[in-house]
């Protein structure tokens, strides 16, 4: 299976934009942090992106998954609430953490005796996309799935031509990012949501990633006017202690106060079946410390009904309800045809309708 799913995977390439040629036909990989250094015939770490005759070919004209997703689930709570984002995605991921779909795509690329579940692919043009978002109504164009800046070119060529019909793009990120895919991205880009998985660099090791990297990504997106939204995923015993908590808030205070902060549910999946599921008591407890950390939104997710009011929007001056929800539901939007509180105009940070 491995085989022929890497056969198939390699005859949808083309040569790359995010890589520099080196002596002896080697090449370097800058789509993400790993920085891969390429050899002849050899792959970067995510396994999609590969070296032949010197030239580094990426994933292009395919997806294996595309459908019209509310814009909540992404999750993007400042922009455009209520609305369809058309999401597409391809194979592979720079990370391996044991409790994401991507995993077993990845183990299948990796090792030959694996299944590759689910890892059906569909040749597809960057029209083709932009058409069915259009023909659906979304307003937006994701990236999301795998992880995106493997994928970086094909996301692009998307991007562009979605830009040409009149929506907003975003990416949905593991926020490993460099300088160059950023500043790649970054004329196409609305929004980029990263997922900061931990402030324990042993832990993000684990996981196949460098906390050093999430955090400039973060700061960088912030400072080069893209919206950013940050979900931590919380695992009872991996990433939910006091301090860690405390660290990822404070962090995202001194980038901006303004950043929404999702904190989410864990549950038991894939290869990550140690750690007990996820409560709505200890998303409270998270959501309180970024509260008191000085963030001015603070979410809690995947429990949608048990976490109180952590699921709607507030106003950041006098705390009016701005936007009730219910998981992925709009109940209440008071912001639909303005950008301030109605009730003492105030902004609202986000991209509103």
């Amino acid at each position: 299976m491995s085989s022929s799913l890497q056969t198939v995977l390699d005859s949808l390439t083309r040569e790359g934009e995010l890589y520099e040629r080196l002596p002896e036909g080697a090449v370097r990989c800058t789509a993400c942090g790993h920085r891969c250094l390429i050899r002849e015939g050899r792959r970067g770490i995510c396994q999609v992106r590969f070296n032949r005759d010197g030239r580094l070919f990426v994933p292009w004209a395919y997806v294996a998954g595309v459908q019209c997703d509310p814009i909540e689930k992404k999750p993007f709570f400042h922009i455009y609430p209520g609305s369809d984002a058309l999401t597409f995605g391809m194979l592979g991921c720079d990370f391996h953490c044991p409790y994401c779909q991507n995993w077993v795509t990845s183990q299948a690329l990796r090792d030959p005796a694996s299944e590759a579940a689910g890892a059906g692919v569909v040749r597809i043009t960057p029209q083709e996309i932009v058409r069915h978002a259009l023909r659906l109504g979304a307003r937006v164009v994701a990236s999301s799935y795998n992880e995106p800046l493997i994928t970086s070119e094909w996301a692009v060529a998307v991007f562009r031509e979605a830009v040409q019909a009149g929506l907003k793009c975003v990416f949905i990120s593991n926020g490993n990012a460099t300088p160059e895919a950023l500043e790649f991205l970054r004329p196409w880009l609305t929004g980029y949501k990263v997922d900061l998985k931990s402030m324990n660099d042993r832990g993000y090791r684990r996981l196949g990633g460098v906390l050093s990297h999430t955090l400039e990504t973060i700061r960088a997106a912030h400072a080069a006017g893209l919206w950013v939204e940050v979900v931590t995923l919380l695992v009872p015993g991996f990433n939910d202690s006091p301090q860690e908590l405390w660290e990822a808030a404070r962090f995202l205070v001194s980038v901006s106060p303004d950043i929404p902060w999702h904190v989410t549910a864990f549950h038991q999946d894939y290869h990550m079946t140690d750690a007990p599921n996820t409560t709505h008591a200890d998303l409270l407890r998270a959501a309180e410390i970024g509260q008191e950390a000085g963030l001015r939104f603070v979410y809690a997710g995947n429990l949608p009904g048990r976490v109180g009011d952590l699921e709607n929007t507030y106003c950041p001056n006098c705390r009016s309800l701005l936007i009730r929800r219910n998981g992925y539901m709009i109940l209440e939007d008071h912001l639909a045809a303005q950008s301030a509180c109605p009730s003492c105009g105030q902004r609202v940070p986000g991209i509103w309708g």
